[in-house]
């Protein structure tokens, strides 16, 4: 299973409630949990240590994998080894972010200010987190984070074609931009994922786990994928067999499906468990999110479980 976690594990404060707890049943059901996060390897050791995540994580915005030590005794085809993890990379290591984003800010005449070049006072400033959190979040193994200055919609619409046609990978983290050289979560993914096939001897769903805002990247990755939605979150009604407007007025934005399309007939006693209702539903298409199959509340007392018992259903496995 893959959750993006930034939405789940704030930078300051605690996680989401009952996380850790998720975690433990599903390392106790012998189920992976490989988290996605846009975050960098330190800023992710207090969450992993609070949460009791022992499993690899996707880090930077798909830039890397990141291994526990001795997790695997099959050894990746690629590695380096940063502080206490082997990483499968897949970004172009540091400085090329950092010379690529030189170039580019050169060449289309657009100030691009990165974070490594502020002072602490305005990193912290700039960054709105504190001293510690905010020296932590611009210490990068792959990608470079920065902001724009003075510049205009046209003016960062300019460096934003540039940036793609030099196939470099850049994203928005709302002031805060991010700019990576091959950077692919994707690849990530389908790397993660053939170790785990080769160590289990067959092949198991790959399954995305999000909210709303990490959705569309990491849907597009995985073969199922389950929403974690906000009241406010949108959830598409537009089916892929074109459903029935009665099956469509049925499906709101907080509403626990039963089962998914797959394998409903001989799940369905896992379902019943699940999600507390035997009818099949089909995979959804938001054209925002991508396909799920799917939604759970996210704020709701039985968020983890319901998550956990469909995790655990064998139209999952």
């Amino acid at each position: 299973m893959y959750l993006a976690v930034d939405s789940l594990v704030p930078v300051r404060g605690k996680a989401l409630a009952g996380l850790d707890e998720f975690s433990a049943s599903l390392d106790h059901s012998a189920v992976p949990a490989v988290w996605v996060t846009s975050r960098t390897r330190l800023q992710m050791d207090d969450p992993r240590r609070k949460n009791g995540h022992t499993h690899p994580f996707i880090g930077e915005g798909g830039c890397a994998v990141f291994l526990p030590e001795d997790y695997f005794h099959l050894r990746p085809e690629k590695t380096l080894r940063l502080g206490r993890f082997t990483s499968m990379p897949v970004a172009q290591p540091q400085p090329a972010a950092q010379e690529a984003l030189a170039s580019l800010a050169e060449d289309t005449g657009v100030e691009a200010v990165p974070l490594r070049s502020l002072s602490p006072r305005e990193l912290v400033q700039n960054s709105g987190l504190p001293a510690r959190d905010a020296e932590m979040a611009r210490q990068r193994d792959f990608d470079e984070l920065f902001f724009f200055a003075g510049a205009s919609d046209a003016d960062i619409a300019r460096f934003v074609a540039e940036a793609k046609l030099r196939k470099l990978a850049l994203r928005q983290h709302g002031v805060l931009w991010s700019l990576a050289v091959g950077a692919s979560l994707q690849k990530c993914i389908r790397d993660l994922t053939k170790l785990y096939d080769r160590a289990l001897r067959y092949h198991a769903v790959v399954l995305g786990v999000a909210t709303a805002a990490e959705a569309p990247e990491l849907f597009a990755c995985c073969e199922r994928n389950i929403l974690l939605a906000n009241r406010d979150a949108p959830v598409s009604h537009e089916r892929d067999d074109a459903a029935s407007d009665d099956a469509d007025a049925d499906e709101v934005a907080d509403e626990v499906t039963g089962d998914v399309a797959d394998g409903a007939a001989e799940s369905a006693g896992n379902s019943a468990a699940a999600g507390g209702k035997s009818g099949a539903r089909k995979s959804a298409k938001d054209p925002a999110l991508g396909s799920y199959s799917l939604t759970i509340p996210l704020h709701a007392p039985e968020t983890w479980e319901q998550l956990l018992e469909t995790v655990g259903s064998r139209s999952y496995k």
